[in-house]
Formats: C-alpha cells, structure tokens, sequence
C-alpha cells in the first residue's frame, strides 16, 4: 500500500481535495479529526492534559473547552509546547493505527490528509507528498473571502504560517488549484490516476508477502533523503 502526505496552505483548497478523494473512495487519515479524536473524554491524553492545566480547562460535559485552552497555550511558548508533546505523539499514534487498517484491508493507496505534513517532519514517513498549490495573492483572496478578514488581517495568518512556495521543493506532485471546482476535480482525478499507474501490480505483492512491503517502504524512504539532499545541495548558494 502507497501512503500518500496530501498538505497545503491555508485556504489553498486542501480540504475540497480531500472531500473529492472521498467521494472517489480513497481512504482518508484525517489528522484534523483524530486530533479531536484524542482528546475525546475519557482518553489518556485528555487526563494528562487536565493534569497540566487544571480541570478548569473541561467544559460541564467534561469535554475539553479548546477555545478557553487555546486562549492559554496562543502567547505562551512553553505552555504550547506541553500541549503539543501530549496531542502530538497521540495523534501519531493514532494515524499509524489507521493506516495499519487500512493496509490489512488490502487497499492499494492510503492519504495521510496533514495540514502541517511538512513542518512536522512527517514528509519523510510517507511514499509520496501531494501539494495542494495556489499562488500567495490567490490564497490571500481566499481567506479573505472565507474568513470575511481584512487585507492585514489575512496577511498576517499567511505570515504566522510556512510559505506555500517554500513548500514546493517537498512535492512529488503539485495540484494547482487556481481555477474551478470542475478543473481541480480534473486535476486530482489525472493526479491519482498517474500515481496508480506508478504503484502497478507490486501493491498487492507487498499485502501477500508483507516483508516485501517493508524492503519497499524503506527503499522508498531512503530515495527521498537522497533527492531531499540533491534539491538542498542545488539550492545551497555558495559562501
């Protein structure tokens, strides 16, 4: 099974890719919803988090009140770090667990749908990262719009955020999303077809005899170091 990194930029249109790829049966690990999912009561992250913040961060229900906690961790570096070092490892828990499934269930292509995929180093886990791509001016429009923000307003999130071109040199595959629905539909249509064609016949190789799934999986990894060192070496200016 290829599992494919699906990122992008706020307001790029990763969340509509990622709605399509659904509605063409592709099965979906969405980071967003299993980071809500760890947090549900009863879980252990949700009882090591009120054990560094305190229960008054619960609302009455007893489920976690993640404005008033984000209220908390937004100015203050360190306590953000002790939310994200208890939801992260979670999360990633969570995600190899879903894409073990899906894998047992002999699917051919997994998404590993991660807003932040290539900030926190999760590129390098996966077969093949799929940018979802517009330019810096289209974005801004977009949220904008979205957001009902100003100019500076909307600039200032752009900001806060990894630049979607810098982004680009971790891409296998751009889908350009400047257009219509209709042309970004055909997009990852053609997008995920190429990447079938890619897979073959050795998907199903590497589900009947799975060390050959593994000798694959660590080949394909150790490419993308060596082409991730190449593109650095290109770019690297001369001192």
């Amino acid at each position: 099974m290829l599992v494919v990194g699906l990122t992008g930029g706020i307001a790029t249109g990763k969340s509509t890719v990622s709605t399509i790829l659904q509605r063409c049966q592709i099965p979906i690990v969405d980071a967003d919803i299993l980071a809500r999912e760890v947090v549900e009561p009863g879980t252990p992250a949700l009882k090591r988090i009120v054990a560094v913040f305190g229960p008054s961060i619960l609302r009455e229900d007893g489920t976690l009140d993640r404005p008033k906690l984000g209220a908390i961790v937004f100015n203050d570096a360190e306590k953000r770090l002790k939310l994200n070092a208890i939801v992260h490892p979670a999360v990633r828990k969570a995600m190899v667990w879903a894409v073990a499934k899906y894998w047992m269930r002999g699917e051919k292509i997994c998404v590993l749908d991660v807003p932040l995929l290539i900030e926190a180093g999760l590129f390098k886990w996966v077969g093949k990262v799929v940018l979802v791509y517009c330019s810096a001016e289209i974005q801004l429009q977009r949220l904008m719009k979205r957001d009902n923000s100003s100019r500076q307003d909307a600039s200032s999130r752009l900001n806060s955020q990894l630049p979607i071109t810098d982004k680009l040199e971790y891409a296998d595959l751009v889908i350009e999303n400047s257009g219509s629905v209709r042309e970004l539909e055909q997009q990852v249509d053609s997008t995920f077809k190429r990447i079938e064609k890619e897979i073959g016949w050795t998907w199903r190789l590497s589900w009947l005899f799975p060390p050959f799934g593994l000798v694959s999986a660590l080949w394909t990894l150790f490419w993308r170091s060596v082409r991730k060192g190449r593109k650095k070496s290109r770019t690297r200016r001369p001192t």
